[in-house]
């Protein structure tokens, strides 16, 4: 199945007429049955470092630019994480990922230590083990890939002609080689933004082509949560039915793609978040965020079942 262009695409998200926006996740949610056969693919992450991170990003409340009132801690021990990861089996996750504040995880005696977290997950748990540790070279990714990583995580966050107005501590550049070098390892990726940062309607389109671009395996699409103490506390640039023609408009434009929803859906699409899989969505982040908290995990089984939609791992 072919995607949409970036001009029929720019054409549906701006759609305001009742009629057509809900032609559209019809459109959307049949793209989703033909590819995932009404499966589902949740995931679970674990903040297993937080806070004190170099990057201005301004929509992070880890950020050295923030003033946000947020528990700091260093990187988690190995059981602590592994045990994470159990809970995370436990729930049913397909995935499970370890993610660390911070511009990085340097080679040496942090990367050793999730590598070993990494192989213990892949040989003993039934969830695929991922993580996202920022900026990589490809000698850490190969390094992970063979503890048994299965997907690494690396958000573009922004479109490239937005992304100056949302971090200037590192440039685009930067994000797409490290997704090209994980490509390189022969892991899994996982790269997606953030919706609802001031963007254009423009700059969205350009995000997800350059995302289509990089034939990523999973696209997780974020909204903004604004949290006090960061640049974009007093943004609140999004709707529940723009949410949703976001996500049906990834689902046309990369239909053969995981189009995997995480941060902020609880806040932004309020009453219609469970119109995320009318719209074209086939996967979810269970459970709390890095910084904010989700949905109970009980709630979200609950929802799936009502839905008659199944998991898969």
């Amino acid at each position: 199945m072919k995607g949409i262009s970036p001009l029929e695409a720019a054409g549906l998200l701006t759609l305001t007429a009742e009629k057509d926006i809900y032609e559209l996740f019809s459109r959307a949610s049949a793209a989703r049955i033909e590819n995932s056969a009404c499966k589902l693919s949740p995931c679970i992450i674990l903040n297993a470092r937080c806070g004190d991170c170099t990057e201005n990003c301004a929509f992070c409340a880890q950020s050295k630019s923030a003033s946000a009132a947020i528990n700091r801690f260093p990187l988690l021990s190995e059981d602590e994480m592994f045990k994470a990861a159990g809970e995370a089996a436990s729930y049913g996750a397909a995935y499970f990922s370890i993610v660390t504040s911070g511009r990085s995880v340097k080679p040496g005696d942090e990367l050793e230590k999730i590598c070993r977290v990494v192989s213990r997950i892949a040989d003993e748990l039934p969830v695929k083990p991922c993580a996202s540790l920022g900026i990589l070279d490809k000698d850490s990714l190969e390094a992970l890939k063979n503890a048994g990583l299965v997907r690494y995580h690396h958000n573009l966050e922004a479109s490239r002609s937005y992304f100056p107005s949302i971090c200037g501590t590192r440039t685009y550049e930067d994000q797409i080689n490290t997704i090209l070098f994980a490509k390189a390892a022969g892991l899994e990726v996982c790269s997606g933004g953030i919706f609802g940062m001031g963007e254009s309607t423009e700059q969205r389109i350009e995000l997800l082509e350059t995302i289509r671009g990089l034939d990523v395996d999973s696209v997780p699409v974020n909204f903004l949560t604004p949290i006090p103490g960061t640049r974009l506390e007093k943004m609140n640039d999004l709707t529940p039915l723009d949410c949703l023609k976001i996500i049906a408009v990834a689902r046309l434009m990369m239909p053969e793609k995981s189009i995997r929803i995480c941060g902020g859906r609880e806040h932004n699409l309020r009453d219609l978040h469970s119109w995320i899989f009318f719209a074209g969505a086939d996967g979810v982040m269970l459970g709390n965020y890095l910084v904010t908290s989700g949905r109970s995990i009980e709630k979200d089984l609950r929802l799936f079942s009502d839905l008659k939609l199944t998991t898969f791992q």
